[in-house]
């Protein structure tokens, strides 16, 4: 009897336990707290796109570095993709890269003249210019959303989630008793800042300078297309990457794997002739 009696208890305390984990939101929240924070992060968007538009700079495009960039894409691709094509294709552009005596990277040598980037105003300028419209405001505006609203959990996420997820959802509130799920005001900023892409993209467009994820993108494709400092280190190790590929062509015998299928054309036929009567 003791003992059912503290399995009774234990039940009843777990149970009390579970309700006191479940939080009952203030329908005032929504217009206070979340409406707010979803506005002020849409304009910072807004103003951001603008402010880049203003202060962007016409750049100096070097027509020979984009061509051995392209190039060095090319042959890229050629060892990537190379299976998709015939043997002889892929020996005629192998060829015209790696030819002994008339292949681009054997024949083509770069005058390589180092730049100083203490020297060069324009990367000190873009950098500038990079920090003033996506850092900065990021800093500011996280900082003060953090100060005006911090302490409030606005909403809780339809799924559950173990405990690593806590420091990314719930900054700014300490509680250990709190489920994972509760995301917390300065979380939600951030979950906006990476989340209206597609607003901004319906109302400025495609190529927009708003959406902080698009330009972490850009930069990370940009720094991954970049030319090399020395051209000519770039041309010999992907010389020496394209010279060990062996061709293997994945179309073989495609036609006879392809006849063999039964494609069931019967079907087909007859349901065309079905959609004409009717």
């Amino acid at each position: 009897m003791v003992g059912e009696l503290d399995l009774k208890k234990s039940c009843r305390y777990a149970n009390q336990l579970k309700n006191m984990a479940e939080l009952l939101l203030d329908s005032s929240i929504r217009i206070w707290v979340v409406l707010p924070i979803v506005l002020i992060t849409f304009c910072v968007g807004i103003i951001r796109h603008y402010v880049t538009q203003l202060l962007q700079s016409d750049k100096k495009v070097d027509l020979e570095q984009v061509s051995d960039s392209q190039v060095l894409l090319r042959s890229r691709i050629l060892r990537e993709n190379g299976k998709y094509i015939p043997k002889q294709s892929f020996n005629m552009r192998k060829q015209y890269f790696n030819d002994a005596e008339t292949g681009f990277f054997k024949k083509v040598k770069r005058k390589v003249t180092p730049k100083n980037p203490m020297t060069d105003t324009s990367m000190l300028t873009d950098m500038m210019k990079g920090n003033l419209t996506n850092v900065l405001p990021m800093i500011v505006i996280g900082g003060w959303i953090n100060w005006a609203f911090s302490g409030f959990v606005i909403t809780k996420v339809p799924f559950p989630l173990t405990l690593r997820f806590k420091p990314m959802l719930q900054r700014g509130i300490e509680l250990l008793s709190l489920d994972a799920s509760w995301v917390s005001s300065a979380s939600w900023y951030f979950l906006n800042v990476f989340g209206l892409r597609s607003m901004y993209s319906l109302i400025l467009g495609q190529d927009n300078a708003a959406d902080q994820s698009r330009i972490m993108q850009d930069q990370m494709t940009g720094a991954a297309m970049a030319m090399p400092p020395d051209p000519n280190k770039a041309f010999k190790s992907e010389w020496e990457a394209l010279e060990i590929v062996e061709h293997k062509w994945a179309l073989e015998n495609v036609e006879e794997e392809l006849m063999s299928r039964d494609l069931n054309f019967c079907g087909i036929f007859s349901q065309e002739i079905k959609a004409t009567m009717f």
